[in-house]
């Protein structure tokens, strides 16, 4: 039987989603695996590659049932994943330690005496980024100095995307697009820069060999079609960066083109045809050959709401029930009912501190303006406002880098709250458009297996058959004037609290 559906797994950061797609990108069926985040100590937060693998097997198992899809329907598998993991396998492909993953802080002394000892500057010219505890590199150079036994059976060090490859076709691999997280990556050039691997003191060897996101490097085992119920012997992709993925499957493959993330974590993505780095943003190569992404990635996403759902929405859960809605759904129209600015409150939404572009790994949340007045509705759309003020931020220094982004192309959860998406569009004065699918992410995955294998000629007739818009925000002049003012105080309510966030 000739396969006529892809398969698209992605790896987030709260859980695993693993959807189905036919040739014009409509979801046949798609699930989701749980897996636990751990924080063992303050700064540290963690991920244990192997439950990652086993809520894929069980989703892949699952979705297949679900569409009701048999195994030799699958065309090809594309694979997307978190970034800057540090994933330490031994020749046996064992992974030696649960893996530190993007919101983790723990080498920020590593960080920090690297910056001093060889100069931010030169490590920049090279990667194109600022070292941060958050990247790869200090992960793996915190490994050396705290868990001496583990490193010294490192046979390579792996990505999320790259170990459920590894996981599915028993291929060492790492794409083009996670080789931002490694400071010996060239960013011009894409490819491992030795001399800086030297200076770094980065083993070479622990480095896969650098491939391109479409790339088939493998097939499925018979090992693991036991495993996931699939077939031995479908076609695999190398995959790429959760974000990058998300931006193809948003439709964004032209420079100047934009994608706004509302996932667990926020921020942008602005593709560019030409190296732009700037040290306060992330630049990384797209998955689509050929381009780059400019990125401004904040801890404060869709991760500010669940948060604000758990914690404050016991009442709401009871009511989903009696009344036929969701406690989100219920939260937007409190959020709703509050005018904008929230009447003087702010969020700052550092909750597991901050990436781009103010690169504090102590900052915090805080509410500010709160009276008795204040309602839990102001809360909430504070919450809202915050997130939103956080990409405006990043869009602001990327154009200062020179990338301007015209159109905003929203995916994530976030995206499914027609309110949190117009306060984007207000707050950032720009339109948001919003694709069909709010699986943009596995769509994107499964558009490199598409590639790949030849289910499409090339990523234009990709998107063309694949990426629909549903709806589209455009900005309220009225409300982006009121913003402006919040927006001002945002970022001075930041610089007053600066000082303690250290």
């Amino acid at each position: 039987m000739k396969g006529i559906y892809l398969l698209g797994i992605d790896i987030g950061t709260s859980a695993c989603k693993v959807a189905v797609f036919d040739r014009e990108g409509q979801v046949k069926a798609a699930v989701t695996g749980d897996y636990p985040v751990y924080y063992p100590r303050e700064g540290w937060v963690e991920q244990n590659p192997e439950e990652w693998w086993e809520a894929v097997c069980q989703a892949i198992r699952e979705v297949l049932e679900k569409g009701r899809i048999a195994p030799e329907e699958i065309a090809g598998i594309g694979i997307d994943g978190q970034s800057w993991s540090a994933i330490a396998i031994d020749k046996e492909g064992k992974v030696l330690t649960n893996t530190p993953i993007w919101m983790d802080t723990r080498a920020q002394e590593i960080c920090d005496r690297l910056n001093r000892e060889m100069g931010e500057n030169e490590i920049f010219a090279v990667a194109g980024n600022s070292l941060q505890p958050s990247y790869t590199t200090t992960k793996i150079l915190w490994y050396k100095e705290n868990l001496p036994e583990i490193y010294k059976k490192i046979y390579k060090i792996l990505q999320s995307n790259s170990y459920i490859v590894y996981k599915l076709t028993g291929a060492i691999t790492q794409d083009v697009s996670q080789g931002y997280g490694l400071h010996c990556f060239d960013m011009h050039t894409g490819t491992w820069d030795l001399q800086m691997c030297e200076k770094l003191e980065i083993p070479a060897e622990f480095l896969p060999e650098i491939c391109s996101c479409d790339t088939i490097v493998g097939t499925v085992t018979e090992k693991a079609a036991q495993q996931c119920g699939l077939t031995a012997g479908i076609p695999v992709a190398a995959g790429g960066l959760d974000a990058a993925c998300g931006t193809l499957g948003a439709g964004v493959i032209h420079p100047g083109e934009t994608q706004e993330q509302g996932g667990q974590a926020g921020g942008m993505s602005i593709c560019t045809d030409s190296y732009q780095a700037d040290p306060r943003l992330i630049l990384g190569f797209h998955v689509v050959p050929g381009q780059w992404l400019l990125q401004g990635g904040t801890t404060g996403g869709g991760g500010v709401m669940r948060w604000f759902e758990r914690e404050f929405a016991d009442y709401e859960r009871m009511m989903k029930e009696e009344i036929g809605k969701s406690s989100l759904d219920q939260l937007n129209e409190i959020g709703e009912k509050i005018a904008p600015g929230c009447d003087g409150v702010i969020f700052l939404p550092y909750m597991a501190g901050e990436r781009s572009p103010i690169w504090n790994p102590h900052a915090k949340g805080v509410f500010y303006g709160l009276d008795f007045s204040k309602t839990k509705g102001h809360m909430l759309r504070a919450c809202m406002e915050g997130v939103a003020f956080s990409l405006r931020h990043n869009l602001e220094i990327a154009e200062e880098a020179g990338a301007h982004a015209e159109v905003l192309r929203a995916m994530g959860g976030s995206a499914n709250s027609l309110l949190w998406t117009q306060i984007k569009s207000d707050v950032t004065g720009k339109p948001v458009e919003v694709p069909a699918s709010d699986t943009a992410t596995t769509l994107g995955a499964a558009i490199l297996a598409g590639v790949g294998v030849g289910f499409y000629k090339d990523y234009e007739e990709a998107v063309a058959l694949t990426v629909k818009e549903t709806r589209k925000h455009m900005p309220d002049p009225d409300k982006k004037a009121v913003y402006d003012r919040a927006y001002a105080n945002y970022l001075e309510l930041y610089r007053s609290l600066e000082h303690m966030m250290k």
